[in-house]
């Protein structure tokens, strides 16, 4: 008998439990939040870019890295031992390492791009012009959040919700973390189900720490010593300056 199933006594049960989890910080045995957002073969990159990738060294790198429709020759600044992963390029210029896969990379940043727009188009938001756009200091549930402009993280945020728990972001405006503040993952959270539809810029200051899954329509520019578990997927360039970026764990 599953949950849902019209007898009193199991639903009675299954609100109970939940109840409970809630008023203890931890989350129920169903997943909460809105549907995971599709990054298709986005998915198998920690950083992919349409308009290039440059980098003051040293950075470190765990995932694979791309660029297209732009030429490889727009991945500058990156030595091949700051990446674990792979380096794609749509032709032979860019670092020595480069693997040429036009075709798989033409369909990353189409599904990069499906993503984008699935993110940006969710209806419904939980939450709308939370804190009217600066989250520092709020622990922040599962759930579909929606701001009309800009959205700033002037001090740490936490985000609670267990392993399979779902949040999506929606920002209107630019995305700006100040320096040596951190997103928290708490009671299970895990990078890969958090997802950041920024219109605009994305930018982290020095130190900064954050989680989760950037789609990005402008730009993502961290600063000196930014580290990042998650992915900065954006449909314009990725400037990184000695930064630390990993993929999530599945």
């Amino acid at each position: 008998m599953n949950r849902f199933e019209s007898s009193f006594k199991p639903v009675k049960k299954y609100l109970s439990l939940g109840i409970a989890a809630l008023l203890v910080g931890a989350s129920p045995a169903w997943a909460l939040g809105p549907t995971p957002v599709n990054l298709g073969t986005a998915g198998d990159f920690v950083i992919l870019s349409a308009s290039g990738i440059t980098n003051v060294s040293p950075s470190v790198i765990t995932g694979n890295i791309g660029t297209s429709p732009i030429t490889g020759a727009a991945m500058t600044g990156l030595d091949c031992a700051e990446v674990t992963g792979n380096v794609y390029t749509v032709d032979a210029a860019g670092p020595a390492c480069r693997v040429v896969d036009a075709p798989g990379l033409t369909t990353a940043v189409l599904d990069m791009g499906a993503a984008y727009l699935d993110a940006a188009g969710r209806t419904n938001p939980d939450y709308t012009e939370l804190g009217d756009g600066s989250i520092g200091g709020l622990t922040l549930r599962p759930g579909l959040y929606k701001w009309s402009g800009v959205v700033t993280i002037p001090t740490d945020v936490t985000l609670a919700g267990g392993p399979d728990d779902v949040w999506i972001f929606q920002m209107a405006g630019d995305l700006t973390q100040a320096a040596a503040t951190r997103v928290i993952l708490a009671n299970g959270a895990r990078a890969k189900n958090i997802f950041w539809q920024v219109a605009g810029v994305a930018s982290f200051g020095a130190g900064a720490h954050f989680e989760g899954v950037i789609l990005g329509a402008t730009g993502i520019t961290p600063v000196t010593g930014a580290t990042f578990n998650g992915r900065l997927l954006a449909q314009t360039a990725v400037t990184l300056q000695s930064n630390t970026v990993t993929q999530p764990a599945p």
